[in-house]
């Protein structure tokens, strides 16, 4: 596999976008329940993402029997994920909240290893092991005020769990379609989804949003749903599940960083720390192991 510089670009692009919307999140539901921001979200971001295809010539049709295996795709990429992570974020800091949802490169690793039968490098194992100790750093001073919202931590570690499991079945999915045709269905499902969800447990504490709930729900629209869910499949079906997980992990970081600036969220050396070992993880999938710009992962 190449990674090549349209990856690149939509790499840099993914982890910008990804990156700052956990403090917008965070924002976004302070007064707000997070279920139906979550479903109000995803329902602004579908047209975005339909016109995105309109205009790029996508075709909207997905063969009737591969109904059943999109259907799966979406639950294990985003029923589970959204659901748990957005519920997670209300109880947890915006940047803690990232770390524990970016634990995924770290089981897509091991799932890939155990159960899908693919082969780690020991630069790839050197990227897991150097994911796995800056989560571990991260959380250093979180550990106290965690143990207080262990549902929170549960419900965040359980979706990033899942996400990396559908990260597999996304890379190994024998769907004859475009890329953006099954994000733009499992989108579309993933706001049926929520809205029931929301339907069934936040009812009581609908209002309307505030101003800085809109703009947090706009962000996710277009930046999120619109693009990111659709760039993030592009990069889990062209590269190996370990190089497109390993290479997003700057995004906790991000989130991290954009908390302590725009939230107040207080970091420590350990921070300091896990963002040499990130950057670790991120080089060892995605340095060239030879001279030129693109380079065999």
């Amino acid at each position: 596999m190449q990674l090549s510089r349209q990856q690149l670009i939509i790499l840099v692009l993914l982890t910008l976008a990804w990156g700052f919307n956990w403090p917008v999140m965070k924002l976004g539901i302070a007064d707000f329940p997070p279920l139906t921001f979550r479903a109000l979200s995803i329902w602004l971001g579908l047209p975005v993402l339909g016109l995105a295809m309109v205009v790029m010539k996508v075709p909207f049709v997905v063969p009737r029997d591969k109904f059943r295996e999109l259907f799966w795709l979406a639950f294990a990429n985003m029923f589970v994920w959204h659901a748990l992570i957005i519920v997670a974020l209300k109880h947890l800091s915006s940047g803690r909240a990232a770390i524990l949802g970016y634990t995924m490169p770290i089981f897509s690793a091991l799932l890939g290893a155990w159960f899908f039968g693919n082969t780690l490098t020991a630069r790839s194992w050197v990227g897991v092991g150097a994911a796995a100790l800056g989560v571990s750093l991260l959380l250093w001073h979180e550990l106290t005020n965690l143990s207080g919202a262990p549902l929170a931590v549960l419900c965040a570690l359980i979706g990033a769990a899942t996400w990396a499991l559908g990260t597999h079945k996304l890379r190994n999915t024998t769907m004859p379609v475009a890329t953006l045709t099954i994000s733009f269905w499992m989108t579309a499902m993933t706001a049926v989804v929520l809205s029931v969800l929301a339907l069934l447990f936040e009812v009581p504490q609908w209002k309307v949003p505030g101003a800085a709930t809109w703009w947090s729900i706009g962000y996710n629209a277009v930046l999120i749903f619109g693009f990111a869910h659709a760039a993030w499949y592009f990069l889990a079906r062209s590269l190996p599940p370990v190089a497109s997980s390993l290479s997003v992990m700057m995004i906790p970081i991000l989130g991290m960083f954009s908390g302590a600036l725009g939230l107040g969220e207080v970091l420590h050396w350990q921070d300091w720390a896990a963002v040499v070992l990130m950057v670790v993880a991120i080089g060892s999938v995605l340095v060239p192991t030879r001279a030129g710009f693109s380079s065999r992962i």
